[in-house]
């Protein structure tokens, strides 16, 4: 036990001492438990108002490692396609875009405003992709005349 241990010092001779080892609920934050609750509340509720309180709760009590895992373990419990649709809410996204209906720049400009950064670069690229040679040419010569902040 002589430096092996994770548990802190004070609390593994509090385990010693009993003469045997303790349950892990002895060892668990009580933030942690306090966490742990709320997700059995937010579960048993099951609203959005719910699940919108369990995020403050954990951004307060839980370090962004922690977060982070089980973000990962919820996510990698999901289908592929479920598990993209979860993390672009949260992230914002702002899907594909519309057909143009007044005039193809407004359209594109507003839905830009709404989109991630993963999805300009995405339909951009794409949309480049799909250009023809000579519109290219003339969409870098644009691009390139655009003084960069």
């Amino acid at each position: 036990m002589d430096g092996l241990s994770t548990v802190p010092p004070d609390q593994e001779r509090a385990r010693v001492d009993r003469g045997k080892l303790g349950s892990i609920s002895d060892f668990i934050t009580p933030q942690h438990k306090r966490t742990a609750k709320m997700l059995g509340y937010t579960l048993f509720l099951g609203d959005a108002s719910s699940y919108g309180r369990l995020s403050t709760i954990a951004r307060h009590r839980l370090s962004l490692a922690e977060r982070g895992g089980l973000a990962c373990a919820f996510l990698g419990s999901m289908p592929e396609d479920c598990a993209v649709q979860a993390a672009a809410t949260v992230l914002g996204a702002a899907g594909d875009p519309l057909p143009p209906f007044l005039g193809g720049m407004e359209d594109a400009r507003h839905w830009a405003s709404w989109a991630t950064d993963a999805e300009r670069k995405a339909y951009a690229l794409a949309c480049y992709e799909a250009m023809t040679p000579r519109d290219q040419a003339a969409f870098f010569g644009h691009i390139s005349t655009v003084e960069v902040a």
